[in-house]
């Protein structure tokens, strides 16, 4: 579980990025953070896996306060704490399985990294991952072969490759075709039910938050100005979170593909397969 208490981020400039925001995020639960650009989305993100350094409150992961720890003890506290980024972050020139290895660098030291030089087991463990994100064919893909998807399940498997207990994804499908989008929101879905990881994936899309998550915080400011479920984004909801805007026909589109995908979107909640 995450709990975040009084996180507050004032940059150096003044800007306040992070208003005083209290969350909780249980284990196997989905969680959507959405609202304007500048809203504080990424900021709070970073701040929680220490990429960015909160100005006050504190951070604790099943507990354990990883708000202040310096060195080696962050350096464990990040194994923890799986990370999706946008633009996919793969080291294009290795393989689709050396890239996935790449998890595991925080627990076999840096030689044994350096010359690639990983337990049986771990390579067993990246195997299984890979079969199970659809890429079991590619494991000797050059990261720059791959399309933008494609990329995006190998990133997924990396993290997984941390055995995290909380999942931090960053606009996993700005890049992506919509059918591309909803099969990476699906498999993001069913892996954390799967997995039972606590999750939080900032995003822009709020039709494809509605289908798929189970719970959406929507900030402004840097403050949290809604906690609910999807469906409880009217369009009164929305205008607090983005501003003035006809909405309805946003949540027109979303309800439509909503019931020519229901099938999907359950299984992604309940953590079954299509």
């Amino acid at each position: 579980m995450l709990d975040l208490k009084g996180l507050t981020k004032r940059y150096a400039t003044g800007d306040l990025a992070l208003d005083n925001v209290d969350l909780t995020v249980p284990a196997g639960q989905v969680l959507a953070l959405i609202g304007p650009s500048g809203a504080g989305k990424s900021t709070l993100i970073r701040c929680v896996n220490r990429l960015v350094e909160p100005t006050s409150g504190t951070i604790k992961l099943d507990g354990d306060d990883i708000t202040k720890v310096r060195g080696n003890r962050l350096r464990q506290a990040r194994r923890q704490i799986g990370m999706i980024f946008q633009n996919y972050a793969l080291v294009e020139r290795l393989s689709v399985m050396e890239n996935v290895l790449s998890g595991r660098l925080a627990y076999v030291g840096f030689w044994r990294s350096y010359f690639r030089k990983f337990p049986q087991s771990d390579i067993a463990q990246a195997f299984r991952i890979l079969e199970r994100v659809g890429l079991e064919t590619m494991i000797d893909k050059r990261g720059d072969a791959l399309s933008g998807g494609q990329k995006q399940r190998v990133g997924i498997a990396r993290a997984l490759m941390q055995n995290p207990k909380l999942l931090l994804v960053d606009e996993p499908t700005a890049s992506l075709d919509p059918k591309t989008s909803r099969q990476i929101m699906r498999l993001i879905c069913e892996l954390c039910t799967e997995q039972n990881l606590a999750t939080i994936i900032n995003i822009h899309d709020v039709a494809l938050a509605q289908q798929f998550v189970h719970r959406v915080v929507g900030l402004r400011a840097g403050a949290i100005v809604y906690d609910g479920p999807p469906e409880g984004l009217t369009p009164e909801i929305l205008t607090t979170i983005y501003g003035e805007e006809d909405w309805t026909t946003t949540h027109k589109d979303s309800d439509d593909e909503e019931k020519s995908d229901k099938k999907d979107v359950e299984a992604a909640l309940l953590g079954g397969h299509p």
